[in-house]
């Protein structure tokens, strides 16, 4: 009896190839998480090998399938490397945020594409295609989180500075430029935190990042969970550094800051958008109207006594913006309690209520798609402000990311934030982030700081 000869299947995570040299430092960027998931979804009888273009450009390979993943950004890359394979009757399958957005374009460039989440339809798929009955679309329902699939990490590329790991999905509000919602469902769902643990428990890596869009939740209930998680980690003796995102909500919540910076916690990346009122409710960020800007500063501090540090972020570009809205927003940003910057231009990502209304008002200044989805990347104008040019944004962005990376203001934050918190770690990794921003906003005007060798320091 012959053994049953193993498939190919060659997953791709392309880069946006009109910015590569100029943009992005990779330390910041994260491993391909969906495609790690999609290959421990994969039968044992399938050769898997990830192509990841954030370090290396793709290179032809042989294969039976190719499944390739898209953000925006990286949507027309996607599809000229889609073609290549359909060219040589490889059969091909799209998927991701974008696809899920644009579905009607994706399937114009694949055999096959998938919307919403692989999970609820990955297995499916595979049995088509071994049947010849691959079909265009497979649409993944929204499922449950529990006896979820560990990504397959050994497949990641090595120089990913942290490993990462999603314990939630979804999210009940509908901020104007998010697609959360649309994509992941407005339901909060949970994996139970004891699988949770177990999957942390197999990463080598000491440096880690929970992807939750926000890992505290939206009611008591989903607290008290992190709070539990924080507390496994501590109880399994879990030894690593972590950073997360959350609403800033988590200031008022004394009990998972302390189990937070108790089981690692050394920075959280909330969405602070904007200092005005006005923005906010453009935004329709109502987590940050229900708390009040006056009260930014106070949460901050409450979370700098915890020992951790604080990335706001903060957009740009907004209807309501002015130049001077925009200067203030900058001065803001450095005056702050905020230990990290991430200074966005608001950009009309497909999927988004921003982007609709953009559409209509006829506002985009990139509507040749798909190649023009290259410029829709948060760090270029795309669309056409109201209270200036599109090139006065430019301009003032430019001012304002020299303003909050150089290295004077870098260098202050971070003596701030080892007087604030009294935590060398939660410093360094605040002093990183700003490094990496840095290097992401001017691109081969690249810093020489060394953020791995400072995020690596033995601090006992």
């Amino acid at each position: 009896m012959t053994e049953k000869k193993h498939k190919k299947l060659l997953l791709i995570n392309p880069f946006n190839q009109s910015k590569r040299d100029e943009l992005f430092d990779l330390r910041s960027i994260s491993p391909p998480l969906g495609l790690g998931l999609i290959a421990g979804l994969t039968p044992d009888n399938w050769d898997i090998e990830i192509i990841d273009e954030n370090f290396e450009p793709f290179q032809y390979k042989e294969a039976d399938l190719v499944g390739i993943t898209a953000l925006t950004s990286a949507a027309y890359r996607a599809y000229e490397i889609a073609d290549i394979y359909r060219k040589k009757g490889i059969k091909t399958v799209l998927g991701g945020i974008h696809i899920s957005m644009r579905a009607d374009e994706a399937e114009q460039y694949a055999d096959a594409i998938v919307i919403g989440e692989a999970e609820a339809v990955w297995h499916q798929l595979l049995k088509d295609f071994e049947d010849k009955k691959l079909k265009k679309r497979y649409v993944g329902e929204l499922k449950e989180l529990k006896n979820s699939v560990h990504p397959r990490r050994d497949l990641f590329h090595p120089d990913y500075s942290y490993a990462n790991i999603q314990t939630t999905r979804g999210c009940p509000m509908s901020c104007d430029f998010c697609s959360v919602h649309t994509f992941n469902g407005s339901k909060y769902r949970e994996r139970p935190v004891e699988e949770v643990l177990d999957e942390i428990e197999t990463i080598k890596d000491e440096r880690l990042f929970f992807v939750d869009d926000n890992i505290i939740g939206y009611t008591s209930s989903s607290a008290n969970r992190a709070i539990r998680l924080f507390k496994g980690m501590i109880e399994r003796g879990i030894k690593k550094d972590w950073y997360c995102q959350a609403s800033l909500n988590i200031a008022d919540n004394e009990e998972a800051l302390v189990y937070a910076a108790e089981s690692g916690c050394r920075m959280i990346l909330i969405g602070i958008e904007s200092e005005k009122v006005d923005q906010l409710k453009e935004t329709n960020k109502k987590m940050n109207i229900k708390i009040g800007v006056d009260h930014y500063e106070e949460a901050f501090q409450n979370i700098h006594k915890h020992g951790i540090s604080v990335l706001g972020a903060l957009v740009f570009g907004l209807d309501s913006d002015s130049l001077e809205d925009i200067k203030n927003r900058t001065k803001f940003a450095i005056e702050s309690g905020m230990d990290a910057m991430q200074a966005t231009i608001v950009t009309p990502l497909p999927g988004t209520s921003l982007f609709k209304r953009l559409e209509n008002e006829g506002r985009l200044l990139y509507t040749n798609f798909p190649k023009d989805w290259e410029h829709y990347h948060f760090l270029e104008v795309s669309h056409k402000p109201i209270k200036m040019t599109p090139h006065e944004l430019a301009d003032a962005m430019q001012e304002c990311w020299t303003d909050l990376w150089n290295k004077k203001t870098v260098y202050k934050k971070m003596l701030m934030t080892l007087k604030q918190t009294k935590n060398v770690k939660a410093a360094a990794w605040a002093f990183a982030s700003n490094t990496e921003r840095h290097n992401t906003a001017f691109g081969k005007q690249k810093s020489s700081w060394d953020i791995d060798k400072i995020l690596g320091m033995n601090y006992s």
